[in-house]
């Protein structure tokens, strides 16, 4: 079954109250770094904090009275749990989502809290899915897909109605791409319109499934990703056909340029953003001169990123950029040295971090010490500076090389 325009601008009627119009924003600060007019889509900014809940919604009002009654079954450990289990609830329709064993509890109890019935089963994706499988033959439930949908992808298409309604001038939109559904919709809505605005996927170098799909290459995706949400080793087949024929090129970007667009958004935007969401960000940064110049909206598709994972994320940005170091500072092992040396940061307004006192495993005299301490500095010339001083004051000071973080 195609999905058309129609479809989508029926999509869009469904969810007319029920799902927000999220805010298209441009970013001068992005705008001067990336030599683009940039703007963001924030889908992050829907109540389950990601784009999932539209094509849920709508494959679940296209249910017959008899489905709705028996229920639904999802199987997911992120975002499309949470638009199922939530909108099932809003419907009074009932939900059973199946999820890995190591599920994070977080996106478990978000889950639970919708009113689905989520079962832990399955050590990878594969084994939740057969398991899910035998459930919905045996309960008779209706299985909604994540992404390989005429439901679903109409719902994700109503992203680039609003996309036209609110700016016509952008020339460029930039698509995360895991399964291709949000993608497959949004070329849908644009290109029946505006066939002159360029449809860019971006996937991670570890999951370029659609680029190796489109391309017809073997399927060769594996490995721990930061955008969870777009690692999928095999698009749909009804996404595969959408986007060979809508989208105009898929570009693919590094790890760590990911984790630098999630710093940059929070930094810079006060905008959470998952790994996902954060790709077409990563891919302005990985290929600037493929953007310069042009009107780019950037589709940020999701913000739920594990607290700790981003507190990670930020504290290597911060190592990136020089604003966090290692030092090794020889003391002798006497009372008061670590003081004096603490005072002497401070008055040089770097920020002590974490301390490590060693006193038997380094090749020091026995009546010196090393302590190594991560700072908190301005830039790599304040480190510098303060190098500069513990030397003056008679302590031998070094910076410790980072391990590479690019």
């Amino acid at each position: 079954m195609a999905v058309s325009y129609h479809d989508i601008v029926r999509a869009a009627g469904l969810l007319e109250g029920i799902v927000a119009k999220t805010p298209l924003v441009k970013s001068l600060t992005l705008s001067n770094i990336c030599q683009a007019e940039v703007y963001l889509k924030l889908e992050n900014q829907q109540y389950t904090a990601s784009f999932k809940e539209r094509g849920a919604y709508v494959k679940l009002a296209s249910l017959t009275p008899q489905e709705r009654e028996k229920g639904v079954i999802a199987v997911s450990a992120g975002n499309h749990a949470q638009g199922v289990a939530y909108n099932a609830k809003r419907l009074g329709i009932p939900a059973t989502i199946v999820m890995p064993k190591n599920t994070p509890f977080t996106k478990v109890h978000h889950t639970r809290s919708h009113g689905a019935e989520v079962v832990l089963i399955g050590n990878v994706f594969a084994e939740s899915l057969e398991a899910a499988g035998k459930i919905q033959q045996e309960r008779g439930l209706t299985f909604v897909h994540p992404f390989d949908d005429p439901h679903i992808i109409a719902g994700q298409g109503t992203v680039g109605l609003e996309i036209l309604n609110e700016n016509a001038d952008i020339d460029t939109i930039v698509v995360p791409i895991g399964g291709g559904g949000l993608a497959s919709g949004i070329s849908t809505a644009i290109k029946a319109r505006r066939p002159d605005i360029e449809i860019i996927g971006v996937e991670t170098k570890l999951y370029p499934s659609m680029l190796e799909g489109m391309t017809n290459q073997e399927f060769t995706g594996g490995g721990v990703t930061i955008a969870e949400g777009i690692a999928v080793k095999q698009p749909g087949g009804l996404t595969l056909e959408i986007c060979k024929e809508k989208l105009d090129d898929v570009v693919l970007v590094e790890e760590s340029s990911i984790e630098r667009a999630i710093q940059m958004l929070i930094e810079i935007e006060k905008s959470v953003v998952e790994g996902a969401g954060a790709a077409p960000l990563a891919a302005l940064l990985d290929h600037p001169e493929r953007f310069k110049g042009k009107k780019v909206c950037l589709i940020i598709s999701g913000g739920n990123i594990d607290t700790r994972l981003l507190a990670q994320v930020l504290m290597r940005g911060m190592a990136r950029q020089g604003r966090l170091v290692r030092v090794r500072i020889e003391i002798p092992d006497v009372p008061g040295a670590l003081a004096t040396i603490s005072t002497l940061i401070g008055e040089e307004e770097a920020n002590i971090i974490e301390v490590y006192h060693q006193r038997h495993f380094y090749d020091v005299p026995a009546k010196q010490t090393d302590v190594d301490m991560v700072l908190e500095v301005r830039d790599t010339v304040h480190a510098e500076q303060v190098i500069a001083r513990l030397i003056n004051a008679g302590f031998g000071g070094r910076l410790l090389g980072n391990t590479s973080l690019d």
